[in-house]
């Protein structure tokens, strides 16, 4: 099963429903055959942070793209520096 994704205009537009025409947050979210804990959920980011919340398109919010490019970042890292202590230890054993 694949995970669908939403437009950052389909996201506004559902939380306008319940927002701004009154509807319920279950009937909005049967009517739009999304589970209401997803609907929910971007009313909580579009309340927080209206500027950024809801990207869209399965895009990852700025900060979370930057954690995600960081956690990338330090498993590169350790990854180096494993190499570099086998190779210091190889070489420190050659030397004796």
């Amino acid at each position: 099963m694949t995970r669908r994704k939403f437009s950052r205009e389909f996201k506004i537009e559902a939380v306008r429903l319940v927002t701004d025409r009154g509807v319920s947050v279950a009937q909005a979210a049967r009517d739009l055959d999304v589970a209401e804990s997803v609907l929910r959920r971007w009313m909580r980011e579009l309340t927080a942070a209206p500027a950024a919340a809801v990207p869209g398109n399965g895009q990852m919010r700025a900060d979370l793209a930057e954690i995600a490019a960081l956690k990338k970042e330090v498993a590169r890292l350790r990854a180096e520096r494993d190499i570099l202590k086998k190779a210091a230890a190889f070489f420190a054993r050659e030397a004796t």
